[in-house]
């Protein structure tokens, strides 16, 4: 699967706490009245309010309303019903939001730490360990990829065998080579933990950036973000209901509920496929040829015409695509069903734009037929490397007529 599950930082919050693990005293706010009741209860000076945004840099970014920063500290439940009721039902603009930026539905209102030293800790899969890691490193509270790249000996890696689990002489291990001996036995029990979380959730990462120890000696995280595998959603139920549908682009949810694996892409060929890997294959061979895909989708092999239909739907929606190439080797997934998708979708869209359509084995003779037959627009072309050619030529008709402000008409 391509769509993975990521939650909002409260969620992490609240796992880590159920898995005993420390956190700051936190609670999650959705008007700004119960912001302010929140910064009550807490009864500190010292507060930090978060936005719930999956989206990195939130302290960097910036509100489309003029609020600066997506972390910001306050002193009273009146500054904090103040800042939050800038926050919430919001657009959120961060490094990785891109312009539109992302709804905050939510904040999350939390005591106010001090760290003296943090630390960096993660479990994840990694394919070049053939399963689960640990990573490590005495450099905290920063942006981990700069640490890899300036200085990589900063970091340490723990492969974990997943038959039998973490070892607490590893786990006392990584504590002692990141500076954190004197804890060692307290710091081996919370990377256990992790682990124990990260196996039971069927994560596919849990990164805890920072640990840290405020000058009580006291340690806990200070942020996490978790990610956790579609797969694993039969069995994950109630996580998977936690899944913050507002967060994710429209046309992925659409697909989502039809089955369908769509990523929005930033070219203008639409592409529907079947199959992941022949997906990465047709993408590659566009880019070959001097095009740009506008999607990865995958419909899979068991799709019914309506989802084909709704693929179409999906894929037409994103106003930049100007041509579509249908690569579709049957072998599960019948060809003439394939067809019927396309061609009920090209009525009822009333597609101006070419479609490309290559289709190979299971009833492709009836694909043909029912293609032939229904008297619209679509290209069939046996080649693969003859259908990506065309589809990239007629894209760039179809941009050129598009910025000269004019209509192309294509006749078979």
């Amino acid at each position: 699967q391509v769509r993975w599950l990521n939650v909002h930082e409260h969620v992490s919050y609240s796992l880590l706490k159920e898995a005993g693990i420390g956190v700051p005293r936190f609670a999650v706010a959705r008007t700004k009245g119960e912001a302010a009741k929140i910064a009550k209860e807490l009864n500190t000076k010292d507060l930090v309010l978060k936005a719930q945004v999956l989206a990195g840099g939130r302290g960097k970014g910036a509100f489309k309303n003029g609020l600066k920063g997506g972390v910001r500290m306050v002193y009273t439940p009146e500054e904090a019903e103040e800042v939050a009721g800038k926050m919430l039902n919001e657009f959120l603009v961060t490094k990785q939001t891109g312009e539109k930026g992302r709804i905050c539905n939510a904040v999350m209102v939390t005591e106010r730490k001090f760290p003296r030293k943090e630390f960096y800790f993660a479990v994840m899969m990694e394919r070049a360990f053939a399963g689960p890691v640990l990573i490590a490193s005495s450099q905290g509270g920063v942006n981990i990829e700069e640490v890899a790249a300036e200085n990589p000996d900063a970091i340490m890696y723990e492969p974990i065998d997943i038959t039998t689990g973490i070892k607490k002489e590893q786990a006392l291990k990584v504590a002692t080579k990141v500076g954190m001996a004197s804890q060692k036995d307290a710091t081996a029990d919370m990377l256990m933990r992790m682990y124990d979380l990260f196996i039971k959730r069927d994560a596919l990462l849990i990164e805890i950036n920072p640990y840290a120890e405020d000058s009580n000696e006291t340690y806990f995280v200070l942020d996490c973000k978790m990610r956790f595998d579609d797969n694993a959603a039969f069995r994950q139920k109630e996580l998977f209901a936690l899944r913050d549908w507002s967060q994710e682009d429209d046309k992925e949810v659409a697909a989502a509920k039809f089955d369908l694996n769509y990523i929005a892409l930033d070219g203008n060929i639409g592409c529907m496929v079947n199959g992941a890997g022949l997906a990465m294959a047709t993408m590659d061979i566009i880019k070959l040829h001097g095009g740009e895909p506008a999607n990865f989708l995958d419909v899979g092999g068991g799709a019914t015409a309506q989802a084909v239909k709704e693929a179409f739907k999906i894929i037409t929606s994103d106003t930049r695509v100007h041509a579509i190439l249908v690569n579709i080797f049957g072998g599960i997934m019948r060809c003439d069903v394939i067809a019927e998708g396309i061609i009920a979708a090209a009525k009822e869209l009333n597609l101006k734009i070419p479609i490309v359509c290559r289709l190979q084995g299971t009833n492709v003779d009836d694909a043909k037929v029912l293609i032939a037959s229904s008297g619209l627009k679509i290209l069939p072309v046996d080649n693969l490397d003859e259908a990506a050619r065309l589809a990239v030529k007629l894209s760039n008709i179809v941009s050129l007529a598009r910025s000269a402000k004019l209509d192309v008409n294509f006749e078979m």
